[in-house]
């Protein structure tokens, strides 16, 4: 990567960059309209819809009381850990592969914390009622439950998604004010605020970094507590199926697995679209590539020992709900899952197919439908096969949960698409940080 980052100038990562912010194709706007056309159709108006109707416009049924909202919040919460939390890491590991592409991958972490919100929001079915979720003084001597795993989730993902915001926009405060150089209009007033007075003295970069750092070690243990949290809702009861103490770490890994192949589909946009090839390079989809490989393997070892647990457990009720799992159904679903998530990412022992742009972007949405199908199984294959067959049902998404789930992608893409017209999409100032030191006029390179 150095190699092919070092033939731009400084000033070519400048130009870049703020060409990026500025100048606006007649396909941006098409897309973006189209992205907030499906979330104002495909989102809004069916929840609006569920509002005005109930609950029961979804297809929710008992004993399955938890379906595709759910698990849409699951994915959510899952692909926003590798954002931050790869950033975090390859940060304390000084590796400088990372400052083209973790801004990017920060704000899917932010956003998909946003989009996990509003499906709680949708969750809940009554949402004018979500300040009951808060611990405050009221009339009612009403107060949350600390001992519930639903109100650890309130605390983790709001802390989550706070430590994230102030994370990418402390990291951002350097490019604000070099844009802010260099635009006029709203644009200049906007980064004028942003940077908060930047001037590049040597005492902020030295603040900087050290409260970069201090948040880099505070947010790695914070990301991991956040999907082990999530786990516990369904670790924590006797629903067989669900009472695994395998939970948290099956959670944790998925929500790398899913994120990292996020990140992929997010480089490729914008290696493809943002004109970043300079930036974005191979190197990037091949070191992804082998991280993807190495978690496919860590959830393949882990959904192998979820099915050896059921059977080793020797009870009729686990016997039955990993029956259902595997032959009923929503069996053509499991192993769609199997064949996307633990067969077809094989295909990264390859080298040339890790460095190869399409087949990678391919591969990253097929792993992350099929770990939306994962977490959808979780609640459809458990809730429906209790302890009393008389109470056996089977759960199928209706219209409604299926348009606020397309919705929902529409949310996250109209997000990020605003996004990259308003930060930088990579970072300027540790782009230049591996491109060497300037030479003076007439000065030659060691070659």
């Amino acid at each position: 990567m150095q190699t092919e980052v070092r033939q731009a100038r400084f000033a070519d990562v400048n130009d870049d960059v703020v060409r990026s912010l500025v100048v606006t194709g007649r396909n941006y706007y098409i897309a973006l309209g189209i992205a907030g056309f499906v979330t104002l159709t495909c989102f809004f108006f069916p929840w609006f819809y569920q509002l005005y109707y109930g609950i029961g416009a979804a297809g929710m049924n008992s004993p399955t009381v938890w379906g595709t909202y759910l698990a849409s919040f699951i994915f959510w919460i899952g692909l926003s850990h590798s954002g931050t939390l790869l950033s975090c890491v390859l940060h304390l590991t000084n590796s400088e592969w990372r400052k083209a592409m973790y801004r990017s991958a920060e704000a899917m972490t932010f956003f998909s914390l946003f989009v996990a919100i509003t499906m709680v929001m949708v969750h809940i079915g009554r949402p004018w009622f979500i300040h009951w979720a808060a611990p405050y003084p009221n009339q009612m001597g009403l107060w949350p439950n600390f001992r519930s795993p639903l109100m650890f989730d309130v605390m983790a993902i709001m802390t989550y998604l706070t430590g994230s915001g102030i994370f990418i926009y402390m990291g951002a405060i350097p490019d604000f004010a070099a844009v802010r150089d260099r635009t006029t209009g709203w644009r200049h007033h906007l980064y004028v605020l942003l940077s908060l007075g930047w001037r590049g003295t040597d005492k902020e970069w030295h603040r900087l970094g050290w409260a970069y750092t201090f948040l880099a070690v505070l947010i790695i243990p914070l990301a991991v507590s956040v999907h082990s949290i999530v786990s516990w809702d369904f670790a924590l009861s006797i629903v067989p199926g669900l009472h695994q103490t395998i939970f948290a770490p099956y959670f944790v890994v998925g929500a790398i697995y899913s994120g990292t192949a996020g990140i992929v589909t997010v480089m490729f946009v914008l290696r493809k679209y943002m004109n970043f090839e300079h930036y974005i390079t191979k190197l990037h989809f091949d070191n992804l590539g082998k991280l993807l490989l190495l978690l496919s393997l860590l959830w393949t070892y882990i959904n192998m020992l979820e099915l050896f647990t059921g059977w080793f457990s020797g009870t009729s009720t686990e016997y039955e709900q990993l029956k259902y799992k595997l032959t009923g159904f929503y069996a053509p679903l499991y192993w769609e899952m199997i064949l996307f998530c633990a067969v077809a990412p094989l295909l990264l022992i390859s080298r040339k197919f890790r460095t190869s742009f399409v087949p990678m972007l391919i591969l990253s949405i097929a792993i992350n439908i099929g770990m939306y199908t994962e977490r959808f199984l979780i609640v459809a294959t458990t809730l429906s096969r209790q302890y009393l067959p008389g109470s056996w049902r089977v759960y199928v998404p209706s219209l409604v949960e299926i348009s606020i789930l397309v919705g929902s992608l529409a949310l996250f893409v109209t997000l990020f698409l605003l996004f990259v017209k308003i930060f930088p999409s990579i970072s300027i100032y540790e782009i230049k940080e591996t491109m060497g030191v300037p030479k003076k006029h007439g000065e030659h390179h060691d070659t």
